[in-house]
């Protein structure tokens, strides 16, 4: 694989090490943010968790309530996107389970889901040089040797379905047994001018030995998803993004982030987790971005040139990149994957020498797309990360 890296691609894989199973070409250099800088971090998560989680046990007022509303709503009644009933607020997020929704037909007419900007976009001081382009290369397969444990997320939006990629990530709450997925937070909500995306199904390990997408046409349902479908029943996400967030600017990106919580595999009694077989540690106290020698940015580009059937990666050595000064600058990579990408992790190597979760896929240039950010994983992301892991601890 290295002889068909670039010189400077070459110089990043060095300085990352060995690709391996849960520990793949990144490395983060060494670097102590301080402990009372730490304990602060600590403190505005749990504010965070309080103020911008948003949980409720209430259900809304509109959740399907019997099997003639739950029929109409598999039919059409997801299709319902009037502002006025567009269930935008943390507290509102409902996802009835949908029995076979997510067809092979309903799959393949999903659009790869992105958030882009153009080359007018202004960005902040702490924008640092712009990454020279990285071309995205094939996971080596079967993708649960070689890769974190990465899968695609589809859901219904206004403009029809949709896709983006998500990881399986640790629960410390229920150890062995998370339910949990990482992604971002426009994959699954629209944002200022919209509200919760529905239907939203997690595939862990898609197209596990990397069939191209004509094969996949007549291969068998296993292929497609050798661990199964599993249904989303909870989000949390920043109030940063539901206040902020816009697919078409950039608004929000530094904080588009977003935890899924599956529910358990109702025939085995078994978790995501110990179905897959494995999950990452999320790193919410990673070192500055510039002590970093190389990340490792994984997703299902679904536009072209790719066809959404099998999972690439991009290394590179982050710069920042920063829209609101207000907010952490966030990671800048060289990298021409494209829609669909969106909410796949981005990976470091942990002071435990195990690859750890840093980022997600945010934003990407366009129309010629050569790189890609993921927004630092800060206090608001440990408070939402947080809050849903508190909210199921000791439930399935």
């Amino acid at each position: 694989m290295a002889s068909h890296l670039s010189p400077r691609r070459r110089r990043v894989a060095a300085l990352a090490g060995v690709v391996t199973a849960l520990a793949l070409t990144v490395t983060a250099c060494g670097g102590d943010s301080g402990s009372s800088a730490s304990a602060d971090r600590k403190n505005e998560a749990a504010d965070a968790a309080k103020d911008g989680g948003g949980l409720t046990d209430k259900l809304p007022e509109d959740l399907p309530g019997s099997i003639d509303d739950l029929d109409q709503w598999r039919k059409d009644g997801w299709k319902n996107w009037d502002k006025d009933q567009w269930l935008r607020d943390a507290a509102d997020f409902v996802n009835p389970y949908v029995p076979d929704h997510w067809s092979r037909k309903r799959v393949e007419e999903a659009k790869g889901s992105e958030n882009a900007v153009g080359p007018d976009v202004e960005t902040a001081g702490a924008t640092g040089p712009v990454p020279s382009r990285v071309q995205a290369e094939q996971v080596a397969t079967p993708y649960t040797q070689n890769a974190a444990p990465a899968g695609k997320i589809f859901m219904e939006t206004p403009k029809g379905p949709g896709v983006c990629s998500g990881t399986v990530v640790k629960d410390p709450r229920s150890p062995g047994k998370s339910n949990l997925v990482a992604t971002a937070a426009h994959c699954i909500h629209g944002g200022r001018s919209g509200g919760w995306f529905r239907n939203i199904m997690f595939a862990p390990a898609f197209n596990n030995d990397g069939l191209s997408a004509s094969r996949l046409d007549g291969a068998q349902r296993s292929a497609l998803y050798p661990y199964g479908q599993w249904w989303v029943e909870w989000i949390q996400t920043t109030d940063y993004w539901i206040s902020k967030g816009d697919s078409s600017n950039g608004n929000g990106a530094q904080q588009d982030f977003a935890v899924l919580k599956v529910r358990t595999n109702p025939d085995t009694g078994k978790s995501l987790e110990e179905t897959v077989g494995a999950a990452v540690k999320v790193d919410f106290d990673a070192p500055p971005i510039d002590r970093f020698a190389g990340v490792s940015s994984y997703g299902y580009p679904a536009e072209a040139p790719y066809q959404g059937a099998r999972m690439f990666r991009c290394t590179d050595k982050p710069s920042r990149y920063s829209l609101d000064p207000s907010q952490p600058p966030m990671y800048w990579i060289g990298c021409t994957m494209t829609g669909g990408m969106s909410g796949g992790g981005w990976f470091a190597e942990g002071s435990d020498g195990k690859a750890q979760l840093v980022s997600v896929n945010s934003l990407i240039n366009r129309p010629d797309v050569s790189w890609a950010t993921g927004p630092r994983l800060g206090a608001a992301a440990e408070g939402v990360f947080d809050a849903i892991s508190k909210k199921f601890a000791g439930r399935s």
